[in-house]
Parts: C-alpha cells; structure tokens; sequence
C-alpha cells in the first residue's frame, strides 16, 4: 500500500511538472522573438517585436518571399503562428488549419478540415471570420464557428479532445481566438445581435474540462463576483449587481458577449478582457446601466473571480461593443511606476487605468470627430465618475423608437473595432488602426426569439463631415496625456492589426489591399506593397536561420467588407455597413492569402 501512494505521488508531481513545462514552454516561445506563439504576441497585447533587420532605413527594399493561398474567399483576420520551423495558418468558415513547413517554402504538413453544420452562417453577425489558432502544450487550439473548441497534435494535426462552448441554434457562435494560460485555455462566445449571454469559459488544457465560466450578467454566483471585494472604480459592487440594473430577467438575453482579445499579467495571475453591448439595439426596452455589458473585466485565472471591473458605456444606445484588446505596459506617471492597462474603446474614449486596482487616469477622445458624448467625468468625488455625459442630440433613446438619430460618431463599428494595435516600448506610444466613420441609427421595438436576430435598429453608415474624406485614420497615440501625436488619413477603415518593430517599423494592411510600413517615430510610410485582397488580418513577423520576415494574410471582409464578403447590395444591410463601403469594390476582390515577405539576400 505504502508503495502504491508513493507511486501515485510521484505521477501527481509529474503532472504538475508537465503543466508547469508546458507553460515555461510557452512563455520561452512568447520571449523568443524569432518565434510567433501567440495571436498577440505576448500576454500583454503589444504586438511589438524585437526583431530590428527589418528597420526604418531598409524596410523600402522588403519584396515577397512566397505566398500561399488559403483557398477560402470570406473575410481573414488574425494571424499566423510560428513555432519553430512550422508556420500555422487558418481560415474563416470552415475554420481550416494548415500546418506549413518554412524549410520549404510553405509546404502543405497536414490540414485540418473541420465538418460544419453550414446553417451556423446566418447567425453569425459580420462576415465568417476567425481569427486565429492558439499553441501550448504540442496542440493547437482552435475554436470553430459552431463553439467547437479541439485540441491538435501539433505535429499530425489529429483531434486530441473536443468540447461544444455553445449551441448555433440559440446564436451563439464564435469568431475569436482562444488564449492558453498555465494550465488552461480561455475562450469566450460570440452572438450579441442574437440575445446570447456572455461569458468567459476555462477549460483544461489537458483534457477540455469545464473548469469555470464566469457570464457578463446574472447573479454573483454566475459572475463570479464577491459584493464586498470586487470593485467598480474602487467601490465594492454589491450584491447581485448583474441583475440589479436590468428589468425583470432581461438580463438572461442580455448580451454582453466576449469575442475579443484577452491579456494576462503572471505576476497578478488576472486576466483582462471586455464585454460587448447588450441585447436588444433598441434601448428603450432595456432601461437601467445593463450591467455587466460594456465592461472591462480584471478576473484571477485560477478561480475565474472578478477582482475588479469598470463599465465604459452604461446603458449602451449605439451599439459601442467593449470588447476591443486591453494593452498592458509597465510606465511612469508623475514619476511613480505604474502597471497599466490602455484600452481603446469602440466608444472613441481610449482608457488608461491602473490595473491592479481598477482606477482610472486617463478617458480621452482617440478621435476628434466622437461627438456622442462630450466627456468621461474625472473626478472621484462625483456622483458621475468615470461616467461618459450624453449628448441629448444623439441619444437614439431620448431622440426616441422609430425616430432617426443622425450625425453619431462614432458609427457602431465604433472608431476602433477587434483589429488591434501596437505598443512600443521605445517610443512609448500605441499604434492603433481606427474608424472615421458616423451613422444614422433608427431604434425600432423587436421581439425575442432564440436563434433569430434581435437586433432593433436600422442603420446607415458615412465618412466622418468636415474632414479628410475618407473612413479611416492610422494613429500614434501617448496613453499618459490621452492625445494623438501624428495621424495618417485613409481612405477606407483601417480594419488590419498593427505590428510595432524594435527596428522603428510600425505594419499595418489597408482594406484595399496595401501592406504599409511607416516609421514609429514620425509616421512617414516608408513601403507600401499591393497585396492580392483588402486586409483585414493582422501583421506579424517572426525569423530563421538569421532571416527576419514579414506575413500577413489578405482577403477582404468583416463587417467593414461584409459587402463584399457576403455580396450584400441593400445599403442598410450589414447592420448598415454595406452602403458606407460600397466603393471598396472598386478597390480589391475576394480571396484568401498569406503574403510572406523579407530583405533581398
């Protein structure tokens, strides 16, 4: 007997030893910049490399290395990964997986073709999109359009475990990347403009086993919220705080969905992520503050408890998901050292807070046009702290149901949406892909049935007035004063990541199809190269054998290029995108492909 515990001792430690590899494994990937393990680069969001071949004196000399072609026409965002001499490509719907093999140029290792019920593309809101494959442990991580999470073996491509997040027939799907954390794999679900209720999901890594969920709405028990110490702007929440700002039981179709990127601080063991708007459109039938929609959350990884969190846009009247990345540095403010966390919001309001303990700093305007709120209060001693104050002339619920509010900026797109920026550390400022794009948006009443749209709203989308003519702007943006420092006007949405270089490059891809470098210091592009489809995927880069690249995936679509994605002609169609972009035809096509680029040799 005293042998067979001493046995079952030994296997429990080296369990834990595997888990505990397995994350060292990961993060030496993260640290090593020749490699690409992470949809984000790194745990804290900033998309930057310290990759410097590539630099601002010869990145106008970059030229294609190979390419690869997806075989898939829907919208491409994410990225690829690069773990060693494998690159790992995948697609919108069907959510395809290539594993490529960089000693040959791209060649084919496996492929992964998941069987999809097709039936789970209407209800998916704007465009198929994925975006992206996640790696720990020897598997990779994928989570499909029906909520199918799985789990391959890296190296053969062959299903390891399965597990359903979700049910298609409700709404719920998903369009995110997951994200691997110690021993766990955190995902979120998709499907707002559907009634679904949000929530952020641990599974084991191991084996797929639920091991918490906590929602973005309900009672303390489905939040994972304690009264007393979880806070919002450093006051406890209090009991059942997810139900008490809604009617009745609204808040069970409540939205609030989770479809965005997460970061994770080690030392805090928290992870950070957003939650989306809440469910209907029309938000006279949703009176109260809807919380926890439109929120940033801080909860601590083991436990799935909520440390602390802060609700951007109460009552959200537009449309403004909160789910956008949450970019984490490590700066000085009025000389103390501070660990931060710098969000910009669909709203227009770009957020710097502290992340250890939910307080704000900084709630300014990332563009100049956002007129739907004139401020977000500052001062802790009023009863409107951290508050953004209404505009009543673009309020669709003052202006009223089946009233058309026009002139609101941002459009709900919002002036940035998923596509992520890019922080560096040199320059100390945040490279962000934005929207210059405004709405009219008409609230009309709507009823609630499972797996049909609940929507409420009609829409209609245009260039931001008395400005540069086009949709879209690319900024630099210093996260402790809250101001722009230089902005690059385009013509359409900037819908692509960014990429942040130690070489002082900053990437990111255009919706007509340009791969662009500029330099981080000044914004003067400094390369442009005309891809094969509008760019929605997001810039990475990663090198071997000495040899730093450059890769991004094209192929028009997400709700800018629903468009043309879905081949949408009705111009409020796309929840109003269609006609806004209805040029972008003009511009570029349809079609799925990895561009890889380098220095001549």
């Amino acid at each position: 007997m005293k042998r067979l515990l001493t046995l079952l001792a030994i296997m429990s430690i080296g369990g834990s030893a595997q888990v505990a590899l397995a994350n060292s494994e990961l993060q030496k990937l993260i640290d090593d910049p020749n490699q690409w393990a992470i949809q984000t680069g790194d745990y804290a969001n900033l998309r930057y490399s310290k990759l410097d071949q590539i630099n601002k004196d010869n990145v106008g000399k970059l030229q294609v290395a190979w390419t690869f072609s997806t075989g898939v026409l829907r919208g491409h965002e994410g990225a690829p990964l690069v773990i060693g001499d494998i690159m790992y490509v995948h697609t919108p719907f069907p959510n395809t997986v290539y594993a490529l093999d960089l000693k040959k140029d791209g060649q084919i290792l496996w492929k992964y073709e998941p069987k999809q019920d097709p039936n789970v593309i209407p209800v998916m809101c704007c465009d198929t999109v994925n975006r992206g494959v996640a790696y720990a442990d020897n598997k990779i991580f994928l989570h499909q359009a029906d909520t199918t999470v799985v789990a391959l073996d890296a190296k053969t491509g062959k299903v390891i475990w399965s597990v359903k997040n979700g049910d298609p027939s409700k709404g719920e799907t998903n369009t995110a990347t997951v994200m691997p954390v110690k021993d766990k794999v955190l995902v979120g679900i998709s499907g707002g403009e559907f009634g679904v209720r949000g929530s952020v999901t641990a599974y084991s890594m191991a084996d797929g086993k639920l091991l918490w969920r906590g929602y973005s709405m309900g009672p303390d028990s489905d939040t994972l919220m304690d009264p007393e110490k979880t806070t919002h702007l450093g006051k406890p929440v209090g009991k059942d705080s997810g139900t008490a700002t809604w009617e009745g039981d609204q808040w069970k179709i409540g939205g609030g969905t989770t479809w965005g990127w997460y970061a994770y601080d080690p030392e805090l063991n928290l992870m950070y992520y957003g939650s989306g708007n809440p469910s209907t459109w029309n938000p006279t039938q949703r009176p109260g503050d809807n919380r926890w929609s439109m929120t940033i959350w801080a909860r601590d990884v083991d436990t799935g408890m909520a440390k602390w969190v802060y609700q951007m846009t109460p009552h959200d009247e537009w449309d403004y998901d909160g789910v956008n990345e949450m970019i984490l540095t490590d700066q000085q403010i009025d000389g103390k050292d501070r660990k931060l966390l710098t969000h910009f919001d669909r709203n227009g309001f770009s957020y710097t807070m502290d992340r250890v303990t939910g307080e704000l700093l900084v709630a300014e305007k990332f563009d100049p046009k956002v007129n739907w709120a004139s401020e977000v209060v500052m001062d802790p001693k009023s009863d409107q702290y951290g508050r953004p104050q209404v505009v009543a002339q673009f309020s669709t619920e003052q202006n009223g149901e089946d009233t058309n509010s026009t002139g609101i900026c941002p459009a709900a797109l919002g002036t940035k949406d998923q596509q992520p920026a890019a922080y560096s550390p040199k320059t100390e400022l945040f490279y962000v892909p934005t929207n210059h794009v405004c709405m009219d948006y008409e609230p009309f009443r709507v009823n609630y049935t499972a797996g049909q749209p609940y929507v409420g709203a009609t829409l209609s989308m245009y260039p931001a007035a008395d400005s540069h003519g086009g949709m879209g702007n690319f900024i630099a943006w210093d996260n402790k004063e809250g101001k722009i420092k230089w902005s690059l006007p385009e013509p359409f949405s900037v819908w692509s990541g960014a990429l942040a270089t130690a070489g002082d490059v900053v990437f990111y891809g255009t919706l007509e199809g340009y791969l662009k470098a500029v330099d981080a210091a000044t914004g003067k592009e400094l390369y442009r190269f005309k891809t094969p489809s509008g760019v929605i995927g997001n810039v990475m880069t990663y090198a071997r054998d000495g040899k730093q690249y450059v890769a991004v995936l094209s192929g028009v679509g997400g709700w800018a290029g629903i468009g043309l994605a879905a081949g949408l002609t009705n111009p409020n169609e796309g929840l109003g995108a269609v006609g806004g972009y209805a040029a972008l035809s003009n511009y570029t096509a349809l079609g799925g492909t990895l561009t890889v680029f380098k220095l001549p040799d």
